[in-house]
């Protein structure tokens, strides 16, 4: 049995682990990173991220060095740009970032709506698609991009520092706008000329269990493994959880936490304009997943803002019990759940409360948030029922402590079952067998 060092690179942090088929035999700490948020841009400074991923693994202690190949998960998009040496000319833009609203308008203006779809399976959702990033970045920065030699997700950049590999997986291919996801067939020579950059400066497009590239000697003495030891080219986080859930036609997979994210896996993929469509990573899957870009992360604004005196768990308890309650406990106030806009969207939508009056409580307003999560769930299902592949009924779902994916299900129309899945994204990394290119 190969024991593998498992790498999940989340949107603020890194986990490390070693995994013995799907077994976490060890695990690290978490190792934290902060994003910079400056009015709609979100970024994550490169050298932090990498300081993450040497503490991560530090925290594994010799057992990281003992290890028969390295696999990787990452969040996506993020997306960065690389000299000739891999140096970072960019900081990694996270799919939070909607500063490329006006450049994801141009493009889909100029390449055609429904041509766009076609194309590559998705709208040009602003930092959802990064092609709408490098965009901003053409047109803001352009003496920046001049010295760009490779740009692509962080498992691009990653590779590149730790194995000098140049690839991505379909997974994260699919989320740049420029790549044939519908067919898997590589690079969109059109796409790319919308864009106004040359395939050349892509990566390589291999599948997740492949191996990229092997550790460098210099690579080993920064992030404290052995060199020579093969990595794989990697895949997003999402994938590796519906691996893990078996990633048959029909699976769906829910992560409920501060985003939630509701995947479909099929095996005929049908483009919708509200949802996002990309590769599972290996073979001939793909996920159609619906987000909802602040869900936990929308209830605990609450807390920071109206309760700050309560004791998290007695918070919890508190949302929990509103939402057994039902729309009653919200009176007249109703809230829309867009606080971190929305990934399927290019004009942007914002979070508000509607129907405050002077008699308002903090505890209606809490409601209204839940009610409106509960709500937002519940719709997704008919847009995936849509796409053609018949859901199967058992759903796969990663979740938090405080459980709140129990009212996220709520209002789910008709008969569901539900099985819990812990670590999912490490674990599913032990799905994989790594293969040569």
């Amino acid at each position: 049995m190969a024991t593998i060092l498992g790498l999940d690179i989340g949107s603020s942090s890194v986990i490390a682990g070693v995994l013995r088929d799907t077994r976490v035999a060890a695990e690290a700490p978490r190792a934290f990173f902060r994003s910079q948020c400056v009015g709609p841009s979100v970024e994550v400074d490169p050298g932090d991220l990498l300081h993450a991923l040497r503490t991560a693994v530090s925290g594994l202690g010799a057992s990281a060095r003992r290890v028969d190949a390295i696999h990787l998960a990452v969040m996506a998009p993020a997306w960065i740009a690389m000299d000739k040496d891999g140096r970072p000319l960019t900081a990694i833009v996270t799919h939070q970032d909607r500063r490329s609203v006006a450049n994801a308008r141009e493009l889909e203006e100029r390449y055609g709506r429904r041509a766009h779809l076609k194309a590559c399976g998705n709208r040009p959702f602003p930092g959802g698609i990064s092609s709408t990033t490098w965009a901003w970045f053409l047109e803001h920065q352009p003496q920046r991009l001049r010295r760009a030699d490779l740009v692509g997700h962080l498992n691009t950049f990653l590779h590149r520092r730790i194995t000098g590999a140049r690839v991505i997986d379909p997974s994260n291919a699919s989320f740049t706008g420029l790549y044939r996801t519908l067919s898997l067939g590589g690079w969109h020579e059109g796409l790319c000329a919308n864009l106004g950059v040359s395939p050349s400066v892509l990566p390589e497009v291999h599948e997740a269990d492949r191996i990229g590239g092997l550790v460098s000697s210099l690579a080993a003495r920064e992030f404290g493994l052995r060199d020579g030891t093969p990595m794989i080219v990697g895949l997003m986080d999402g994938s590796a959880g519906m691996l893990l859930a078996g990633a048959g036609a029909g699976q769906l997979f829910n992560v409920c936490g501060s985003t939630d994210v509701l995947a479909l896996c099929t095996e005929r993929p049908v483009p919708h304009e509200r949802l996002l469509t990309r590769a599972l990573g290996v073979g001939r899957k793909w996920l159609q997943v619906s987000t909802l870009a602040a869900a936990a992360s929308s209830i605990y604004w609450v807390r920071d803002q109206f309760f700050p005196e309560m004791p998290i768990e007695a918070f919890r308890a508190e949302f929990r019990r509103l939402g057994r309650m039902g729309p009653a406990a919200s009176g007249t106030v109703r809230f829309e759940p867009y606080m971190a806009g929305e990934r399927t969207s290019i004009e942007q939508r914002q979070g508000g409360f509607s129907g405050l009056t002077l008699a308002t409580t903090r505890t209606q307003m809490l409601s209204a948030v839940v009610e409106g999560l509960i709500r937002a769930s519940a719709d997704r299902l008919p847009l995936l029922s849509a796409c053609g592949t018949p859901l199967l009924h058992t759903v796969a779902v990663s979740g938090g402590s405080d459980r709140l994916d129990r009212l996220m299900h709520r209002d789910w129309p008709g008969e569901w079952r539900y099985r819990a899945v812990t670590d999912a994204t490490m674990r599913g990394l032990g799905t994989l067998t790594a293969r040569p290119l």
